[in-house]
């Protein structure tokens, strides 16, 4: 196969995902409107200021809606991945990833293809959340905005695998909503999102160590740090690990010959 197939294979996929996007208007409403109530509630509701050691400049306290926007950002990434391994059932029962997967390209290619198509898509949606996040007075310094992009994407790749994974281990499409409930909510409030794991060490030190473990927290860090222009080592590295081993079972998953989806066919 020569290069400019595997491009015009993936400028297809991305294309085919972005018009989705722009048809499906009530998803891209959902995914900002989600994360603005939870910050409009909690900003309202817990409207008091931290002592946060996870921000620079350490020593300075900051407002409770600045904390939790990386965590909604996070929120945002984590529904976006979960709404394009939805679409990869939906595409499987109507034929149409039948019809991709019989390509000659590799099936890693193809699902890398479509796993960058919704990073692209979730990408945006964070951005637009960031600028609407603005009149709230979440405004981190310039060049966060440009320095916060690779912590996105590699956040954003982390989480879309995890849906890919997923999608090879669901049957039907009826059994999504169920399994969605089941991975994003414990992923969302096990974490740092909504508050700092120094206070849910002092409330509860098992759920601390669970916190620790959840990739999501990192992914949440790993933007957090990056919107003030640090980086965050261990949570990029386990945002990579985690990347890996998603990516890695998901491939095999797909596999007609070894995968989940060749377990269900002899089944």
């Amino acid at each position: 196969m020569r290069p400019i197939q595997y491009y015009r294979c993936l400028a297809g996929i991305v294309r085919r995902e972005g018009l989705r996007f722009l048809n499906q208007r009530g998803r891209f409403i959902a995914a900002l409107v989600r994360p603005l109530v939870w910050l409009l509630i909690f900003a309202t509701g817990f409207h008091f200021v931290l002592g946060v050691s996870i921000i620079p400049p350490y020593e300075t306290y900051v407002p409770y809606e600045v904390y939790i926007a990386p965590g909604l950002i996070g929120m945002i990434q984590l529904f976006n991945g979960m709404q394009s391994s939805l679409s990869m059932v939906y595409d499987r029962e109507m034929g149409s990833m039948r019809t991709l997967m019989v390509s000659p390209l590799p099936r890693w290619f193809l699902l890398t293809s479509k796993l960058l198509a919704g990073v692209i898509v979730s990408v945006i949606q964070a951005y637009v959340f960031l600028a609407i996040a603005y009149f709230w007075e979440i405004q981190p310094p310039w060049w966060g905005y440009l320095t916060v992009l690779p912590a996105l994407v590699a956040s954003g790749l982390m989480l879309g695998a995890l849906g890919l994974l997923l999608s090879s281990a669901i049957r039907q499409l009826e059994n999504f909503a169920g399994v969605m409930n089941f991975v994003i909510f414990p992923m969302f409030f096990a974490s740092s999102a909504l508050y700092p794991l120094w206070r849910v060490q002092e409330a509860s030190l098992s759920l601390y160590y669970i916190c620790q473990l959840n990739p999501f927290t990192h992914a949440v860090e790993l933007i957090r740090f990056a919107l003030y222009g640090e980086v965050n080592g261990p949570s990029a590295a386990v945002v990579l690990l985690s990347l890996l081993v998603f990516m890695a079972l998901a491939i095999y998953g797909y596999d007609p010959a070894r995968g989940l989806i060749a377990r269900r066919v002899t089944e």
